[in-house]
């Protein structure tokens, strides 16, 4: 029997809301435009059930739309929220209904009403945050006219905290796992930064000569000097010529200890006795030994500025 008692509350009943603070607590959920999840898609479909109507949808409000994050009955994922049933459910404090929109003149005219999906039935329980900013609806739809009766309106609040208790859990899951990517990315700094200590710490390299490995401890080298595709490294007792570039050879090294004082050279800093015009003047006498003549090394200009501000000048 076609019934045109008006249950809904009208508009100056329905609760204010402050919409901005209500949208950024719908967006910190992260759902709006999310694939279907099977727990919501059973609470839509155990609504319709429940309340015997061939429609049934989670309703979610932005600021432009009504998005339907579950749904059973209707092809659509969305419509525009002027035309939204659930824009006044969601500020309703009890389940909002509405047993034959063509009756009420509030919606007689809505495109939803006069057209496609042809509602004539309308009840939504508020979907509310633990703050109780509501975010939409848990609602059910009929072609026909109809009422609720008080065991299936109770139900649907009973349904629409599970919606809500699903999101929590949802939000909470994003949160946990955006902190777990948060903590790796700060591991991963940490052990990038111990590793960078480590080598800028290293007191020895190893380089390739003859098919073996040598062992040269970063303490006896006194100057690196690039030769084409070749780099010799000096050490107080002898020359070690190797395949590679300066770059290379430079992460090797340990940045603390030696500079790049030409494109072709770098030089152990502690080995520096002198700065001569150009030039820098490296020790290569070896522990106990006295009298050797200096090292001389070429100091190119784009570099002797940097040389110089790492040398305790006095």
């Amino acid at each position: 029997m076609k019934s045109s008692k008006r249950t809904a509350p009208p508009e100056d009943a329905l609760r204010q809301v402050n919409e901005p603070e209500r949208l950024e607590s719908l967006y910190s959920y992260h759902v709006l435009d999310t694939d279907p999840e099977p727990a919501l898609n059973d609470l839509v479909q155990l609504s319709a059930f429940i309340c015997g109507t061939p429609m049934s949808m989670v309703s979610l409000i932005d600021s432009e739309r009504q998005w339907f994050k579950a749904k059973v009955g209707i092809s659509t994922r969305q419509t525009p929220r002027e035309y939204a049933f659930c824009q006044d459910a969601m500020r309703a404090s009890d389940v909002y209904e509405v047993p034959d929109a063509t009756a009420d003149n509030r919606y007689a005219e809505n495109p939803l009403v006069t057209g496609d999906p042809h509602i004539r039935f309308y009840a939504g329980a508020p979907l509310l945050t633990p703050e109780g900013l509501p975010l939409g609806t848990l609602c059910a739809l009929d072609t026909v006219p109809r009422q609720l009766t008080s065991d299936q309106r109770e139900a649907l609040r009973v349904l629409a905290r599970q919606v809500m208790a699903h999101l929590e859990l949802r939000r909470t899951r994003l949160q946990l796992e955006d902190e777990r990517q948060k903590m790796e990315g700060v591991l991963r700094m940490a052990n990038s930064s111990g590793e960078a200590l480590y080598a800028n710490n290293r007191n020895e390299i190893f380089v390739k000569q003859d098919q073996r490995l040598v062992r040269v401890a970063t303490a006896d080298l006194q100057y690196v000097e690039a030769l084409g595709d070749y780099v010799n490294l000096y050490t107080i007792r002898e020359r070690l010529t190797v395949y590679g570039t300066m770059k290379d050879l430079e992460t090797k090294l340990p940045g603390r200890d030696f500079a790049r004082v030409h494109r072709k050279y770098i030089v152990r800093l502690d080995r520096i006795v002198a700065i001569e015009a150009d030039a820098a003047l490296l020790d290569s006498s070896m522990a106990g030994a006295q009298g050797r003549t200096p090292v001389r090394v070429p100091i190119g200009s784009s570099y002797k500025s940097g040389l110089l501000g790492r040398l305790n000048l006095v």
